[in-house]
């Protein structure tokens, strides 16, 4: 009866082997990657990605690539956000005058053009 190595290495693929019960696993690591901070838009677009396209969100994960994919995204529409509300503000003709004459009224406009942008961003940049 002859013994088995504990591990072994293929020259053919250059993978290293362990002996596992009577069975050689290849050893296999997830590639290292950065971690990046992900804001409220990475995260949503994490999700969905989880849960809409789970092949190219394995694909992201296995690759190392997922953290900064999110974060670049995530930017991207932080960014795209506060144009947004920027250039709905000027259009609409909510200014520094109406928050000092009329504060109420400024915060209900404010939040509309929030929440109009938000869902722009949400149909162009995230659920896609």
């Amino acid at each position: 009866m002859t013994t088995m190595k504990k591990s072994i290495h293929d020259n053919a693929n250059g993978l290293d082997y362990t002996l596992v019960n009577d069975h050689y696993l290849p050893n296999l690591t997830a590639a290292a990657s950065a971690e990046y901070p992900t804001g409220r838009w990475g995260r949503l677009h994490k999700m969905y990605l989880k849960e809409q396209h789970p092949i190219r969100y394995n694909q992201l994960l296995l690759s190392g690539e997922l953290s900064g994919y999110l974060a670049k995204l995530d930017k991207q529409a932080e960014e795209q956000l506060a144009l947004t509300v920027q250039q709905m503000q000027e259009s609409e003709g909510v200014t520094e005058a109406l928050k000092a004459a009329d504060q109420l009224e400024w915060v209900r406009r404010m939040n509309s053009i929030r929440n109009r942008a938000e869902e722009i961003i949400k149909s162009e940049l995230i659920f896609v």
